[in-house]
Formats: structure tokens, C-alpha cells, sequence
């Protein structure tokens, strides 16, 4: 039985993650720190089931804090196998009006985590990164050798940061760093002001739905326990010391065909309130899935209508 560190423990991916874990009998001492960015009851329902499980507990900690952090693994006396580390302040857009915020939270809380694996000699660290590193790179798909990265938003620029970081530590120290590039996760629990929550929750109820640009902007949405089956397999990764890896579904999207899709799990037409582009959007996000398959032997199995199927009736539950 391991024991895995998690933190974001209770929002979307993180909370996915502990119940597969768990599930595999192991332990997870889940970290979250509940950031109003979004309704905590939104996340307390996402934990509601794991809170329950005798292997897991969940501590309510900033990971900016450092002196908290340090206390409460110490006060636990444990012996970590792996940290997974998916808690950030999180959107591209969100990130432009407090750049100084992300950067406290995204990099000098990942050097926190850092630092921790370091002093404790944890032999393995997740990173879950973002597609969003590439920016506005022309070089689709996207492969994780292409060097010249060209992020186009604070958040993205975390991520490069904290990627980096971590290659240091792996280098100086010793501890194995698999940086996971995510592209557009979707699913139940999805946090919700991302596109495919905002959006069927506003053509559910007839009203307008903010489509930007001319909805030839494409994405590469990828259906969470497809990223859960790559975090897994990553959690196991031993053929290097610092791999940095896409996890995405290699099928990019246009916003439109999205919208139709939506519109026919849904069974409702959407009211489209046309905008212009919004400041640090892409044009496009493509994973090379290459790497994922060799290394971490990830194949993404859920289409994009069978995952939006599962969104609504999820959806639909949840009222």
C-alpha cells in the first residue's frame, strides 16, 4: 500500500484522482486549501465520498504557507511514496488581472513542494502542467521536444516556471519529476466556469452562451479519467529521472463543432452571443501523444460525444 501526497484533492482532476487511488488500496493524505475562485461547497461535495474512506485525510493548507505545510507533515510522522502535485490558481484568463497571485501560488508554492520532497527524500513527483505552455506555437501537434515554447498568459508562464524548477531539483537531488502537460480536461465535476460546464449550464437554460471569435478556435479535449489513467501510469514511471509528457486526446475540436455537440447531448439549441477573441486564447491546442504512449503506454479510450453524454447526465444529477 502507498501513500501519496495530493494536493487540490477536491477540485476537479484532484478529486478524480484520490477515488481511483484509493481504489487501488492505496493511502492519500489530500491537500486543498479550498481558494474562492470557485464555491467551496462545489469541492466539499467533490470530496464528499473519499472523506468517508478510512485511507484517506485531507488538510486544509496554502501551499504558500511553508511553515504550515512543514508542521503538518511533520506532526504525521509518515513516509511519502509520491507527491502529486495538481493544486494551482487556475484559468489563462483569470491570471491577467493578478499575475503577482499565480506567480506566489503557482511557483512558489510548487518550490514549497519542492522543497518538502527534498528534505523528506520523496523518490517521485507529479507535476500536472498545462497545454498552455505552447502558446501560440505553430508546430502542431504539439510535441514536448519543441523548446522554443511561447506562453501568452501568466498561467502559462507558472507552468514553464515550475516545469523548470522541477528539473532542478531532479538534477541536484535525486527526485524523479514527470511533468504532465494536460489539454482541456472535461468531465463530470468540471470546474464550472470552464467552456463545457459555463456552456451547458446556459443552453440548459435558455440563455445566451458568450461564443468568442468565429468558433474556429480548436481544442483538444480530453476526458478526465483519461488524465487520471495517464496520472496513474506516471505515478509508476521509473525510466528517467525528468520526463516532461503530453496527456491529451489528439482529436482537436472548433469551438462550434463543440457547441453542436453540446447542443445535441443536451437535446436543446444554443442561443450564441457572439464576441470578439478573447487576450491570451489560442488558436489551437494539439497533443502529440508520441511520448505519453511509449513512456507511460497512455491511450486516450473516451470520444468527445460519449464524454459529453457523461457530462450532462452528471449534470443532470446534480441539478
Amino acid at each position: 500500500m502507498a501513500l501519496f501526497l495530493l494536493t487540490g484533492a477536491a477540485g476537479f482532476i484532484g478529486s478524480h484522482l484520490v477515488e481511483r487511488l484509493l481504489a487501488g488500496g492505496h493511502r492519500v493524505i489530500g491537500i486543498d486549501c479550498f481558494d474562492s475562485f470557485y464555491p467551496r461547497a462545489v469541492k466539499e461535495r467533490n470530496i464528499a465520498g473519499p472523506r468517508a474512506h478510512p485511507h484517506f485525510e485531507l488538510w486544509e493548507i496554502d501551499l504558500r504557507d511553508n511553515g504550515a505545510l512543514s508542521a503538518a507533515i511533520d506532526r504525521a510522522g509518515v513516509r511519502l511514496d509520491a507527491i502529486v502535485h495538481l493544486a494551482a490558481k487556475a484559468g489563462v484568463r483569470p491570471s491577467m488581472a493578478d499575475p503577482v497571485g499565480y506567480q506566489e501560488v503557482n511557483v512558489a508554492g510548487t518550490q514549497n513542494l519542492l522543497e518538502l520532497a527534498r528534505r523528506l527524500r520523496v523518490p517521485q513527483f507529479v507535476f500536472g502542467s498545462s497545454s498552455s505552455v505552447y502558446g501560440i506555437s505553430p508546430n502542431v501537434p504539439w510535441r514536448e521536444d519543441d523548446t522554443v515554447l511561447r506562453p501568452i498568459s501568466p498561467y502559462a508562464s507558472n507552468k514553464v516556471s515550475a516545469e523548470l524548477m522541477g528539473h532542478v531539483y531532479s538534477h541536484l537531488h535525486g527526485i524523479r519529476f514527470v511533468a504532465l502537460r494536460f489539454f482541456t480536461v472535461y468531465g463530470p465535476r468540471q470546474r464550472p466556469d470552464l467552456a463545457i460546464h459555463k456552456f451547458a449550464r446556459l443552453i440548459r437554460a435558455g440563455q445566451p452562451v458568450p461564443f468568442f471569435g468565429d468558433g474556429s478556435t480548436r481544442r483538444d479535449y480530453t476526458f478526465v479519467s483519461d488524465i487520471v489513467d495517464g496520472i496513474v501510469a506516471a505515478l509508476g514511471y521509473t525510466r528517467s529521472a525528468y520526463e516532461v509528457i503530453n496527456l491529451g486526446h489528439n482529436e482537436p475540436v472548433s469551438l462550434a463543432e463543440l457547441v453542436r455537440e453540446l447542443e445535441s447531448a443536451l437535446g436543446r439549441r444554443a442561443i450564441l452571443d457572439r464576441q470578439p477573441e478573447q487576450p491570451g486564447d489560442v488558436p489551437q491546442t494539439w497533443a502529440d501523444l508520441t511520448k505519453a504512449r511509449e513512456l507511460l503506454g497512455y491511450q486516450p479510450r473516451v470520444p468527445l460525444r460519449d464524454g459529453l453524454r457523461a457530462f450532462v447526465d452528471w449534470l443532470d444529477r446534480e441539478g
